[in-house]
């Protein structure tokens, strides 16, 4: 299968956008060397069809899973049903499995829109702003539906990994998991998970939120030559996914805790009525190493 392409350049850099694959990203490199700054997504990434094996994508109207089969309304119950084959929980919400259209391009600009009635009425839009090795992405949700209904979004990038890789991130809290990957409980940082001076990735597997984020991190990438540094408005919260034995990790700052829907005051989400809005901006600067 052959996905079409859109692509800006600046001086430093390379921005390939999968429009049709859920409005995401399929690569972000260097010119010069052509380093990867989002996880490579090669010809047969592209083939399989799916964000997932891409550089990174949205997630709207809410991020991560939703325990319970649904979630209340002030009015009723919103029910969901599973929207993966390899999760019994729906996941990451609905903008990600549809085709989104190019709304308007120009010279380091995209936006991209999506029309969505899945699981309820709302329309989404992407920018993205690509200048000076900086890649800068607004994502915003309107809703459409009759019914007031909590909103919430995110992004989910992939970033390469060494054994030197180092986060930079600091975050007052963290949410442990049961097996069913959804909040147990909200703690201190273990020392494992403490970021604020930087630190290297766990080896163990991590699927968790952190909150209390000040909005900012860095990703240190010392082998590859480059860092990161990145910075997320109207998002105090990110999730971190450390696979084992595999070469990318995933940072992903998002307005909301995994199932907020369920816990205590809603953290992160948005109430939204018909034609009210919720967005979120998220940018990535890459540079030397040396000028940290």
């Amino acid at each position: 299968m052959t996905t079409p392409l859109i692509t800006l350049e600046d001086a430093h850099s390379r921005l390939s956008l999968a429009p049709g694959l859920g409005g995401a990203i399929a690569n972000w490199q260097l010119l010069e060397s052509g380093q990867p700054l989002l996880r490579h997504a090669d010809a047969s990434a592209l083939a399989a069809g799916t964000p997932r094996r891409l550089g990174c994508y949205p997630l709207a109207p809410w991020s991560n899973r939703i325990g319970n089969g649904g979630f209340a309304l002030p009015d009723g119950w919103l029910t969901l049903e599973p929207n993966t084959t390899n999760d019994p929980l729906p996941i990451h919400g609905s903008a990600w499995q549809q085709p989104w259209e190019v709304l308007e391009q120009a010279d380091g600009r995209v936006r991209l829109g999506l029309e969505s009635r899945e699981p309820f009425a709302y329309r989404a839009e992407q920018e993205f702003r690509l200048a000076a090795g900086c890649l800068e992405i607004s994502l915003k949700t309107t809703h459409l539906d009759e019914r007031p209904i909590w909103h919430g979004l995110g992004l989910h990038p992939y970033f390469p990994r060494t054994p030197a890789t180092r986060l930079l991130a600091h975050a007052e809290s963290a949410w442990l998991c049961g097996a069913d990957k959804l909040p147990t409980a909200q703690v201190g940082l273990p020392p494992a998970w403490d970021f604020a001076e930087g630190a290297a990735l766990p080896e163990e597997l991590v699927d968790n939120g952190f909150s209390g984020w000040s909005g900012t991190c860095s990703i240190l990438q010392p082998d590859l030559g480059y860092r990161l540094a990145c910075s997320a408005r109207g998002c105090d919260t990110f999730l971190l996914f450390c696979p084992q034995d595999q070469p990318f990790f995933c940072f992903e700052p998002v307005t909301h805790p995994v199932n907020a829907h369920h816990l205590q005051g809603r953290p992160g989400l948005r109430l939204l009525a018909a034609g009210e809005t919720l967005e979120i901006t998220w940018r990535m600067a890459v540079m030397p190493l040396t000028s940290r």
